[in-house]
Formats: C-alpha cells, structure tokens, sequence
C-alpha cells in the first residue's frame, strides 16, 4: 500500500504545479504539511496565488472543502455553527458550521478579531468543536488552510502565537519568475485548473500514510541534530522566542514525511533543513528582530535570513 501511494505522490505535484506555476518548493511542503496531517498556513501579499493552492490540495487529495471569507464581522457561530430553536417542536437544533469539512480554508485568517480566531484552536488540536454542553466530533481527517496578509498591511489582527503554533507550517508563495508569470499570462484561464483536478489519494490512503509514518528510521545522529537545533532556538539570546515542545514533534513528523515522499525510509539532514524553515519560523520571534549575518562585511553586502534559516547556518550537522 506504502509503495503505491508512494508511486501517487509526482502525480498530485505535477497536477499542483499546472495550477500555481513556478512554485514547485512550496507545493512540495504544502503536500508534505498535509500528508504530514498538520494544518497550513499561507502568509503573502494579496494576489499571489494563496486560495489557487488551496483548491489545488484539496483537489488532489480528494476531499471535501469548504472555504470561510474571515472579516472583522465575522462571529464564532459562524464558524462553528450553533443551535436554532424550533417552534414546531419546542426544541433546540443543533446546525453544523462550515467548520464541519475535511479541507476548510479560512481565507485571510488575520482580517477577523482574535475572538474569532480562537473558534478554530480546539478543532485544529483536538479534531472536535464544543457547544452548548455537547463535544461533536469532525470528519476525519480535517484540515485547515489558512491563508493571511502580511501583518503591516491595514485591517488586520496579528496572530498570537497559540494560534501560530497549531500550524505546522507556514509558507509564503513570492512573486512568480519571468517565465512562469509570462505563462501565466498566456493562459486566462489558468485559476481554473484547480476547479479540475483529477484525486490521487483516497481518504483511506491517506490515513495508511499518517498511520505509517513513525515507521520512518531516524538514527540517534539525526535526532542529535534536530535536538541541538532546538537547543540553539531556546538558548540563544537573540531570539525571545524559542521551539516548544510540540514544534519538536512537528519537526520529526514533517522531516519523516519528506523522506517517505522522496521514497527513502529513513531521515536525513538534509530532510530536517528542507522542512525546517517552513516548520520553524512562525513559531520563533528574534529579540531584537535583527539575525546576524555571518560573513557580512558591511551592510551593503549584507542580506535577509529568516530566524529559522539563521539556526541552521549556526548549528552543524555534526556534533564536535
């Protein structure tokens, strides 16, 4: 069943790059995130083909999606859904939000209060909403993609970090290059390619997936690696933010999906630096919100790393 599901995985990528062209990094994490069982974030500007993605894994996966457009008017209920009172039969009815999907995308998550935002902190941990007294399980397996502008731009509520850190990556998708965005102006009807997509997995393989995953080996020396990784996060004092125990797991989990999908069955390092940064950055936060940059001369000559990226240039694969 592994190996044929396995043999599945080209497929569903070559069907997410025709839909979102030049991005064949990020649609490799994001299925990688999926196929992990772990939730989705997207942070870019508007316009850069976050919903695109979306529609894309939902598409290939085979289930069942809806999407919530989230403003600052948005309520709970209408996320979770609530019960409605029936005059007919003097009863309470309770009525499923939209909440109560397999794939939900909350469309430009930050754009609604943080009361709101809460409502999905027990569905994205626990799998399940609680109401009026009642726990109600959701379908499984249940997703959330989250797409969000960047922080600086007006009308949006920052993420706080118990929300951040249920997300078990966040990518961010960048202008296309020449030649994608010439191709994607060639072809108007490009955003419709989501709309199509042939599945390639079935719920039932994607269950046997997850459920196999831990049988990827990770020798002592890589969980070395991924624990110093850590170790650096929480010690250094130019970050006030370091991993928390569940970004750990998150680590192992998504490197141990990256080696299954690139059909090994066993962890690398190079697994662990491929996922790191999407799995590690929005749960750090530097002190000073400055990342040394090793070698710089002066400014001029400097460039931008992320926390995450930083962490990796300062911890060698090695232990000395």
């Amino acid at each position: 069943m592994q190996d044929t599901l396995q043999q599945r995985i080209p497929d569903a990528l070559a069907q997410i790059n025709r839909a979102i062209l030049g991005k064949d990094e990020q649609a490799r994490l994001s299925l990688c995130c999926l196929l992990s069982g772990g939730h989705l974030l997207l942070e870019d500007l508007p316009g850069m083909g976050k919903t695109t993605l979306a529609h894309a894994l939902a598409g290939v996966m085979g289930l069942s999606f809806r999407r919530i457009q989230f403003t600052s008017d948005l309520l709970p209920a209408d996320i979770l859904g609530g019960s409605v009172f029936d005059p007919a039969t003097a009863t309470f009815h309770f009525h499923e939000g939209p909440v109560f999907c397999q794939v939900l995308m909350a469309d430009e998550i930050n754009r609604a209060t943080p009361r709101t935002q809460s409502a999905l902190l027990e569905a994205m941990e626990e799998g399940q909403v609680s109401l009026d007294g009642e726990t109600r399980s959701l379908p499984e397996p249940f997703f959330v993609i989250a797409t969000q502008n960047p922080s600086e731009l007006a009308g949006t509520y920052p993420l706080p970090e118990s929300q951040t850190d249920r997300f078990l990556m966040r990518l961010s998708l960048g202008y296309p290059s020449a030649t994608a965005e010439r191709e994607l102006l060639a072809q108007p009807d490009q955003r419709l390619k989501p709309l199509n997509m042939t599945p390639c997995l079935s719920v039932t393989d994607l269950q046997d997936w997850q459920q196999h995953l831990s049988e990827t080996h990770l020798s002592e020396s890589v969980l070395d690696y991924i624990q110093r990784l850590i170790d650096f996060s929480r010690q250094s004092k130019r970050i006030q933010l370091g991993l928390s125990p569940r970004g750990g797991l998150a680590i192992v989990r998504a490197a141990r999906c990256h080696a299954r999908m690139a059909g090994r069955d066993h962890v690398t390092p190079d697994d662990v630096q491929a996922i790191f940064p999407a799995v590690a950055d929005h749960r750090l936060r530097a002190a000073d919100h400055v990342v040394p940059v090793s070698g710089a001369a002066d400014n001029s000559t400097a460039h931008h790393r992320t926390v995450a990226q930083w962490i990796l240039d300062s911890v060698d694969v090695l232990q000395a």
